[in-house]
């Protein structure tokens, strides 16, 4: 989709276990509600399990008897003397007390009294505590600094156009980044994604081809310190050689996927931004406006006209009978050239961008 979501539904997936296998991924990508349910449910189930286990040793030591109490004398204090009663742990009379002092142990560790008896369940159960604060909050963590909330950010023009650029067909698309902070080593590549069928017959519902694009800097690698233009050039080893205007419809089992990614400049977190075109959203023979115009010595960007398109004079053939008929090209208008409205001749390095 034009957000990146992926419109493939995964079904009777038998070996659910294997998500349970990577439980950490498994609770970042669920959802916020069911993320603090979990939450919450652990820290509740952990107090819960070990409020019962204090009573039942406060049970079993005798601790709860009322007339075992009395056996202390009057002057003895809550820890007992020499012959008194020595409760295993101090205050617990109930369920309910239990439980409060399962939350005691869990969150801190000072106490008015001892347990030298149940000592082993005392570290049990904060060694449980210090490992699902880490599981929790790594989990928290790990959701609100996502990868995909960068790519928020990262913009894609609504439509793509093909128009002609150098006397060649191209499709071509704009791509920016709203924020001041660079993604480091990015790139981009795009595929295009239709049903075909094999020489033997066998079909193919979402065959993915890649599409090569034109950057003098070699490879996939863009500096996206401003708006780019990302293009296509359409010639006889590209999946689009036979495209024609007549085949920009909704009806046309077409859809081209861009994916771009690098490092954010600020965490050093791998982000991904994704986006596609269908053939209805490919317009032909239009092409992008400019939008950086230098301003007090340095390049200023107007994001107003990020999408805006202007139409182009470009043959309504193929790619394939436009190099086959070189005339068609002679019947061409020749358009006006765009250019960067000028308006101090002091410049700063081509990098300033606002």
């Amino acid at each position: 989709g034009k957000n990146g979501a992926c419109n493939v539904a995964h079904k009777n997936i038998r070996e659910q276990g294997r998500f349970l296998q990577d439980v950490f991924t498994t609770l970042v990508d669920l959802k916020w509600p069911h993320t603090l349910l979990i939450f919450t449910m652990s820290f509740l189930c952990s107090w819960l399990l070990f409020g019962m286990v204090w009573w039942l040793i406060a049970f079993a030591h005798g601790d709860l008897d009322h007339s075992t109490r009395l056996q202390r004398s009057p002057g003895e204090g809550t820890e007992g003397v020499s012959g008194g009663f020595v409760p295993c742990v101090t205050s617990i009379h109930s369920f309910t007390s239990a439980f409060l002092f399962s939350i005691e142990v869990q969150v801190t560790i000072g106490f008015g009294g001892r347990m030298e008896a149940a000592i082993l369940v005392l570290i049990v159960q904060n060694i449980v505590g210090l490992v699902i604060n880490a599981i929790m909050l790594g989990c928290i963590f790990m959701k609100t600094s996502q990868a995909h909330r960068r790519a928020e950010t990262l913009i894609f023009s609504k439509h793509a156009v093909i128009a002609l650029r150098d006397g060649k067909l191209c499709f071509m698309l704009r791509v920016g980044d709203l924020r001041k902070s660079m993604i480091i080593s990015a790139t981009i590549r795009m595929q295009v994604v239709k049903k075909t069928s094999s020489l033997e017959g066998e079909v193919v519902p979402l065959n993915q081809i890649d599409i090569q694009m034109e950057n003098p800097v070699g490879g996939n690698s863009i500096f996206l310190v401003s708006p780019l233009i990302i293009y296509h050039v359409i010639d006889k080893n590209s999946p689009l050689y036979d495209i024609s205007p007549l085949n920009l419809h909704h009806h046309e089992d077409l859809e081209i996927i861009v994916i771009l990614e690098g490092v954010v400049e600020t965490t050093g977190i791998t982000t991904q931004a994704r986006t596609s075109y269908l053939a209805d959203e490919i317009l032909w023979g239009q092409r992008f406006v400019p939008i950086v115009a230098e301003e007090d010595g340095q390049y200023s960007v107007d994001y107003s006209k990020f999408g805006n398109t202007v139409k182009v004079p470009t043959p309504s053939c193929t790619a394939r009978q436009l190099e086959e008929d070189k005339s068609i090209m002679d019947t061409m208008p020749l358009s006006p050239k765009g250019t960067i409205r000028k308006r101090s001749v002091k410049l700063k390095p081509k990098f300033t961008i606002s």
